[in-house]
């Protein structure tokens, strides 16, 4: 009985863990792929290099491929960069998280493969 009140109470804090790191992102994974707090898709940019730190899009970029800002501290596997506006963008995995402007309803994945560059993340 004891060890299954242990195991209960570690799997419950392991759940409020990964919750609290997802909800500290504000970002979730919903349907197989991750998704803001507003259930819009979130994207990748090939163009990023994983943990380098910056994001490539800026300027009129950022205006098509809004970046997702994070919420509150992230944990891992999600963090902070700073970009080239001083602003915070989350990144996932160390590459920089983005949404797309044609999206206009959440569930929308209407950046996904576009050039080839950009890519729905998927869970």
């Amino acid at each position: 009985m004891r060890l299954l009140a242990t195991s209960l109470v570690a799997l419950a804090c392991a759940t409020v863990s990964l919750g609290a790191s997802a909800q500290g992102a504000g970002v979730k994974a919903m349907g197989g792929i991750l998704v803001d707090s507003k259930g819009m898709t979130v994207y990748t940019f090939d163009k990023d290099t994983a943990n380098s730190g910056k994001s490539v899009c800026n300027g009129p970029c950022a205006k098509a491929w809004p970046p997702v800002a994070p919420m509150g501290t992230p944990a891992a596997p999600y963090s902070s960069i700073t970009r080239d506006d001083g602003s915070a963008q989350l990144a996932y995995d160390g590459k920089p998280l983005y949404l797309y402007e044609k999206d206009q309803k959440p569930g929308e994945r209407a950046g996904d493969n576009f050039k080839d560059i950009w890519h729905v993340v998927k869970q």
